[in-house]
């Protein structure tokens, strides 16, 4: 999760969250490229060795013209593959259903018999030592690791949002219409998300609890939930 003075993402916890970093990363030093070209162009301007015949010379004409295309393709590829990469649902290993309420999040486990429950944040006067207030739940999601899992939103009342930045998803939920997403946790762990579209009052208290565990835990878990 996020920590005080944190500049730049959470860590990556999915392999679709490495490739945007990967990405985020690309398009910074294609921008530091650009800004490096400006700053020497109004440099070589201002002390006048940027003559006349040079600007109006047709080669660095061709030059402005070819180079800011060549600028947006090698952003834009990546940029492209990345967004079907998030698009892509292969042969998921589990179904969740999520759906927004004023203000909390029920889950159905689609592959499971009567595996389903409300998750509410965690009340401050409430929460055991050492975790984090407004963002624990009653009720965490759990998910295998190392496992696709397939992510069905949508919304009971207002629009809501899904949004776990760690592992790299984050999909409206829209009443009335099913949104579909999907992620692989990389690694055991908790990771924490929050509603991201404004949905009244208390939209800030509906936080979101993904956790990660081997599958013989995760088999356990829903037996006992399950049963």
């Amino acid at each position: 999760m996020a920590n005080h003075m944190q500049f730049n993402f959470q860590d990556a916890s999915s392999p679709i969250m490495e490739e945007l970093m990967q990405f985020h990363d690309h398009a910074l030093m294609v921008a530091l490229a650009i800004c490096s070209l400006v700053l020497y162009l109004l440099t070589t301007t201002l002390t006048g060795k940027l003559t006349a015949n040079t600007v109006d010379a047709r080669a660095i004409e061709l030059v402005w013209t070819i180079l800011p295309a060549m600028v947006l393709i090698a952003l834009a590829l990546p940029s492209l593959r990345i967004l079907y990469l998030m698009d892509e649902v292969n042969e998921p290993d589990l179904t969740l259903k999520a759906i927004g309420h004023q203000w909390y999040w029920t889950y159905e486990y689609t592959d499971f018999k009567d595996l389903t429950f409300d998750s509410y944040m965690t009340p401050t006067t409430d929460l055991p030592l050492g975790h984090f207030r407004l963002l624990e739940v009653d009720h965490r999601v759990i998910v295998p690791t190392g496992s696709t899992v397939r992510v069905i939103v949508t919304a009971n009342d207002v629009l809501h949002s899904w949004a776990v930045p760690s592992l790299g998803v984050k999909t409206d939920a829209i009443p009335g219409r099913l949104n579909q997403t999907s992620f692989l946790a990389s690694r055991p762990g908790v990771y924490y998300g929050q509603c991201s579209e404004i949905c009244g009052a208390n939209h800030s208290f509906m936080p979101i609890v993904v956790e990660s565990t081997p599958l013989a835990n995760f088999e356990n878990w829903s037996s006992l939930v399950s049963s």
